[in-house]
């Protein structure tokens, strides 16, 4: 049974994220079911790693004196898995805005896609989307995005450790992916469809890992609420 002592020194919490939540919103949500079950004035609560509101799966929430080590957990490499739609592209690069262009893909054959895999494997440059929350000039691109502006986002180096194309039913492709802290899915949605003379975004996206931790032994916000009651 937990008490209000545990979450003050410092639980890892991990929770499978149900779409079209933010990350934020889940903290919000855990702290206060956290602070009414124990009359807490306050408690320290935050997430290892953000998830955009279209994605699902792990988020990794610490609280009281295990946000000191939120980094930490952020730093280590994390598997998704998703789908990619061959064809189209997006500016958000996923299902948050609209399909903007169209590209041919009656060249793209099985072979092709598990080849074009290899052009993404290890070190790679990747340029961030414009609708992400990176800070530029103290406001977040994705803040600049909505209103129409555009800026010059720089590439920086992620790893790609294992890139694999799980099924095909084109357009949609299913694929799972191992990768670095700062990876963007989005992102390597988008190159990917580059990379095979067309277009690309992502309609589907689950954090499965984070180092260790396994979206298998997550708890629903519901499961988690109906814990406090023990």
């Amino acid at each position: 049974m937990n008490t209000a002592e545990d979450f003050k020194n410092g639980k890892i919490l991990l929770i499978d994220k149900p779409l079209e939540w933010t990350s934020f919103q889940v903290v919000n949500k855990l702290r206060w079911h956290i602070r009414k079950r124990f009359d807490l004035k306050k408690i320290k609560v935050g997430h290892a790693g953000t998830l955009d509101p279209l994605a699902t799966g792990l988020l990794i929430i610490c609280t009281g004196k295990q946000t000191k080590n939120i980094e930490t957990y952020q730093g280590q490499i994390k598997e998704y898995t998703g789908t990619f739609v061959i064809g189209s592209t997006t500016p958000s690069y996923d299902l948050e805005t609209e399909i903007d262009k169209t590209f041919p893909t009656e060249h793209i054959t099985d072979e092709l896609i598990h080849k074009t895999t290899e052009q993404f494997m290890g070190k790679i440059q990747q340029k961030p989307p414009i609708f992400s929350a990176i800070k530029k000039d103290g406001k977040r691109l994705y803040e600049l995005a909505r209103q129409g502006k555009t800026t010059e986002i720089k590439a920086r180096e992620v790893e790609i450790t294992e890139f694999e194309i799980t099924k095909i039913d084109m357009p949609n492709v299913e694929f799972r992916v191992v990768c670095s802290k700062g990876t963007y899915i989005r992102s390597l949605a988008h190159d990917f469809g580059q990379a095979l003379n067309s277009g690309a975004h992502l309609s589907v996206l689950r954090r499965t890992k984070i180092g260790d931790f396994s979206v298998d032994d997550a708890q629903s916000i519901d499961e988690f609420v109906d814990s406090l009651k023990d």
